[in-house]
């Protein structure tokens, strides 16, 4: 079972491109980790992956919820 995909995720401030394009799949029971240089967009992604930002485009899911479109 996937505990959190994101597919196609964009996050731009103004000319500046934050995400481009990241497809992530994460399994239930994994663990894992983002690296890379400082403004390579890694606290930007954890914070659309927690909800904390809306992406410019691209989708989230979290055990099968999509951000802003699925409601319990």
């Amino acid at each position: 079972m996937t505990a959190l995909s994101c597919r196609g995720l964009v996050k731009r401030y103004g000319a500046v491109v934050a995400v481009d394009g990241l497809d992530l799949e994460v399994n239930v029971g994994e663990c894992f980790g983002l690296l890379g240089p400082n403004g390579a967009g890694k606290t930007t992604t954890v914070e659309i992956l927690e909800g904390l930002l809306e992406p410019d485009a691209g989708d989230v899911e979290v055990l099968g919820m999509r951000w802003g479109v699925d409601e319990q």
